[in-house]
């Protein structure tokens, strides 16, 4: 038996990802933003459907798309769901299929349970962190019951690296100075060093489900870019540390922006 906020968080994710690609599959309207990141009907409707589905557990919402609550009220939450409805809008508008729905609980600044649903392949991950388990599963329909989602759900296990090579997640839009001078020093340490690309948070998946060994990001990301990934992979035994204070990544934070990180067995 599944978690019921992991049940409510996979159904959500599915209801969400049948009407982006509802949008994805007619004529793609882009508008831009304040901050110039683009929105589509996707965003909004994948929003809405998520909002409504999630507001019945009663545990509020940080999405990317809602209007943010002020932290003096959101600094009191224990918990709260972190959501990005279209995570990889760059992706979705360049219709090459690698954008995902993000959701996760987060309790006291720590992801619990996370959900990546890759729409446009029908792939599904999942993973609750204090159970230590994650799943991957590839469904025929957005419509898949919780019965078939759990039937077809295989276990998530990270690369155990024995070999020279060393498997890194880079970006197809990110990959700056920081990010190349990390490569670098594998390379001095005479590491053989392979690039992983791809986009949105799948690149979490990728180290996860042991398709890559680390993924560095030395790039901006926010909060709902990040937390059902982290969840996902910390399910597994995978870290993502920040930069900055050599910790895990915490979540409902005054400033919603997240440090750089490093995401890694």
């Amino acid at each position: 038996m599944l978690n019921k906020n992991l049940e409510l968080a996979i159904e959500t994710s599915l209801k969400a990802g049948k009407v982006i690609m509802e949008v994805y599959d007619s004529v793609i309207e882009v508008e831009y933003k304040d901050d110039k990141s683009p929105l589509t009907e996707a965003d909004k409707r994948s929003n809405a459907i998520i909002n409504s589905y999630l507001k019945t557990s009663l545990i509020p919402i940080i999405s990317e798309e809602n209007k943010q609550t002020d932290y003096g009220v959101r600094k009191t939450w224990e918990t709260c769901w972190v959501v990005d409805p279209v995570d990889g809008t760059k992706e979705f508008i360049k219709r090459n299929g690698e954008f995902t729905v993000n959701i996760a609980l987060v309790e006291n600044g720590t992801p619990k349970l996370g959900v990546i649903y890759v729409p446009a392949i029908k792939t599904l991950y999942y993973g609750n962190v204090e159970e230590g388990k994650a799943f991957k599963v590839e469904l025929s329909s957005h419509d898949s019951s919780m019965n078939k989602v759990l039937n077809s759900s295989k276990p998530l296990r990270p690369k155990k690296n024995t070999s020279n090579k060393v498997e890194v997640v880079g970006s197809r839009s990110h990959m700056n100075e920081d990010t190349l001078n990390f490569i670098e020093a594998l390379k001095n340490e005479g590491k053989d060093v392979e690039i992983v690309s791809k986009g949105s948070s799948l690149k979490f998946c990728l180290v996860a489900e042991g398709n890559a060994d680390v993924y560095p990001r030395y790039a901006p990301t926010m909060e709902w870019d990040t937390a059902a990934g982290q969840a996902i992979c910390n399910a597994v035994g995978v870290k993502v540390i920040s930069k900055e204070t050599n910790k895990p990544l915490i979540y409902n934070k005054e400033n919603l922006l997240n440090s750089y990180f490093l995401v890694s067995k």
